[in-house]
Protein backbone atom coordinates (compact mmCIF):
# COMPACT_ATOMS: atom_id res chain seq x y z
CA UNK A 1 0.00 0.00 0.00
CA UNK A 2 1.33 3.45 -0.94
CA UNK A 3 1.87 6.15 1.67
CA UNK A 4 -1.02 8.33 0.45
CA UNK A 5 -3.45 5.36 0.55
CA UNK A 6 -2.18 4.37 3.99
CA UNK A 7 -2.62 7.91 5.32
CA UNK A 8 -6.16 8.13 3.94
CA UNK A 9 -7.04 4.77 5.51
CA UNK A 10 -5.53 5.70 8.90
CA UNK A 11 -7.30 9.06 8.95
CA UNK A 12 -10.68 7.49 8.13
CA UNK A 13 -10.16 4.75 10.74
CA UNK A 14 -9.75 7.47 13.37
CA UNK A 15 -12.87 9.21 12.02
CA UNK A 16 -11.07 12.45 11.31
CA UNK A 17 -11.64 14.96 8.55
CA UNK A 18 -8.72 16.34 6.56
CA UNK A 19 -9.13 19.61 8.41
CA UNK A 20 -8.96 17.91 11.83
CA UNK A 21 -5.84 15.98 10.86
CA UNK A 22 -4.37 19.20 9.45
CA UNK A 23 -4.96 20.95 12.77
CA UNK A 24 -3.21 18.11 14.61
CA UNK A 25 -0.24 18.28 12.21
CA UNK A 26 -0.25 22.11 12.14
CA UNK A 27 -0.86 22.25 8.37
CA UNK A 28 -3.80 23.23 6.19
CA UNK A 29 -6.55 20.93 4.99
CA UNK A 30 -5.20 21.40 1.46
CA UNK A 31 -1.81 20.06 2.53
CA UNK A 32 -3.41 16.92 3.97
CA UNK A 33 -5.38 16.56 0.73
CA UNK A 34 -2.15 16.76 -1.30
CA UNK A 35 -0.57 14.10 0.90
CA UNK A 36 -3.58 11.81 0.43
CA UNK A 37 -3.69 12.29 -3.36
CA UNK A 38 0.05 11.73 -3.68
CA UNK A 39 0.74 15.24 -5.01
CA UNK A 40 3.23 15.90 -2.21
CA UNK A 41 4.75 14.24 0.84
CA UNK A 42 5.13 15.47 4.40
CA UNK A 43 8.51 16.67 5.56
CA UNK A 44 10.41 14.58 8.07
CA UNK A 45 9.06 16.44 11.10
CA UNK A 46 5.46 15.87 9.97
CA UNK A 47 6.20 12.20 9.26
CA UNK A 48 7.39 11.79 12.85
CA UNK A 49 4.31 13.64 14.10
CA UNK A 50 2.07 11.39 11.97
CA UNK A 51 3.73 8.22 13.23
CA UNK A 52 3.29 9.40 16.83
CA UNK A 53 -0.30 10.48 16.18
CA UNK A 54 -1.27 7.14 14.63
CA UNK A 55 0.83 5.28 17.22
CA UNK A 56 2.96 3.40 14.75
CA UNK A 57 6.64 3.15 13.93
CA UNK A 58 7.95 5.56 11.33
CA UNK A 59 9.18 2.77 9.06
CA UNK A 60 5.76 1.12 9.27
CA UNK A 61 4.11 4.37 8.20
CA UNK A 62 6.38 4.93 5.21
CA UNK A 63 7.28 1.33 4.36
CA UNK A 64 5.97 1.26 0.80
CA UNK A 65 6.99 4.80 -0.17
CA UNK A 66 8.88 5.01 -3.48
CA UNK A 67 11.84 7.09 -2.34
CA UNK A 68 12.91 7.93 -5.90
CA UNK A 69 9.44 9.33 -6.64
CA UNK A 70 9.64 11.51 -3.52
CA UNK A 71 13.09 12.77 -4.55
CA UNK A 72 11.93 13.61 -8.06
CA UNK A 73 8.81 15.33 -6.77
CA UNK A 74 10.81 17.32 -4.22
CA UNK A 75 13.40 18.26 -6.81
CA UNK A 76 10.72 19.45 -9.23
CA UNK A 77 8.92 21.45 -6.54
CA UNK A 78 12.19 23.00 -5.32
CA UNK A 79 13.17 23.88 -8.88
CA UNK A 80 9.77 25.50 -9.55
CA UNK A 81 9.98 27.40 -6.25
CA UNK A 82 13.51 28.64 -7.03
CA UNK A 83 12.46 29.78 -10.53
CA UNK A 84 9.48 31.61 -9.03
CA UNK A 85 11.70 33.26 -6.40
CA UNK A 86 14.23 34.36 -9.05
CA UNK A 87 11.50 35.88 -11.22
CA UNK A 88 10.06 37.73 -8.20
CA UNK A 89 13.53 39.00 -7.29
CA UNK A 90 14.11 40.20 -10.86
CA UNK A 91 10.73 41.97 -10.89
CA UNK A 92 11.56 43.79 -7.67
CA UNK A 93 15.02 44.75 -9.00
CA UNK A 94 13.51 46.20 -12.19
CA UNK A 95 10.81 48.00 -10.24
CA UNK A 96 13.40 49.49 -7.87
CA UNK A 97 15.63 50.62 -10.77
CA UNK A 98 12.67 52.16 -12.60
CA UNK A 99 11.61 53.97 -9.45
CA UNK A 100 15.16 55.21 -8.82
CA UNK A 101 15.46 56.50 -12.39
CA UNK A 102 12.07 58.21 -12.14
CA UNK A 103 13.02 59.95 -8.89
CA UNK A 104 16.40 60.95 -10.31
CA UNK A 105 14.67 62.37 -13.41
CA UNK A 106 12.23 64.39 -11.29
CA UNK A 107 15.11 65.78 -9.20
CA UNK A 108 17.05 66.86 -12.29
CA UNK A 109 13.91 68.46 -13.78
CA UNK A 110 13.35 70.50 -10.61
CA UNK A 111 17.02 71.53 -10.39
CA UNK A 112 17.10 72.46 -14.08
CA UNK A 113 13.88 74.47 -13.77
CA UNK A 114 15.27 76.39 -10.78
CA UNK A 115 18.51 77.14 -12.64
CA UNK A 116 16.59 78.31 -15.72
CA UNK A 117 14.33 80.55 -13.63
CA UNK A 118 17.33 82.07 -11.84
CA UNK A 119 19.05 82.77 -15.16
CA UNK A 120 15.94 84.49 -16.54
CA UNK A 121 15.68 86.72 -13.45
CA UNK A 122 19.42 87.59 -13.54
CA UNK A 123 19.36 88.40 -17.26
CA UNK A 124 16.22 90.51 -16.79
CA UNK A 125 17.88 92.47 -13.97
CA UNK A 126 21.05 93.01 -15.98
CA UNK A 127 19.05 94.23 -18.99
CA UNK A 128 17.01 96.52 -16.73
CA UNK A 129 20.18 98.14 -15.38
CA UNK A 130 21.66 98.50 -18.88
CA UNK A 131 18.47 99.97 -20.35
CA UNK A 132 16.70 101.66 -17.40
CA UNK A 133 14.41 103.81 -19.58
CA UNK A 134 13.08 100.86 -21.58
CA UNK A 135 9.71 99.50 -20.50
CA UNK A 136 10.24 96.21 -22.33
CA UNK A 137 11.98 94.36 -19.51
CA UNK A 138 10.39 96.01 -16.48
CA UNK A 139 7.28 98.12 -16.56
CA UNK A 140 7.06 100.96 -14.13
CA UNK A 141 3.53 101.58 -12.99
Amino acid sequence: MKFNEKLLKLRKEKGLSQEELGMEMQVSRQTVSKWETGQSYPDFTRLVMLSDFFDMALDELVKDVDVQEVRESSFTNEKIDSIYRVSQDMDSVFQNKTLKYAIKGIKWFIVGSCIFLCLVVIISLILHFIYPESNIFWRGY
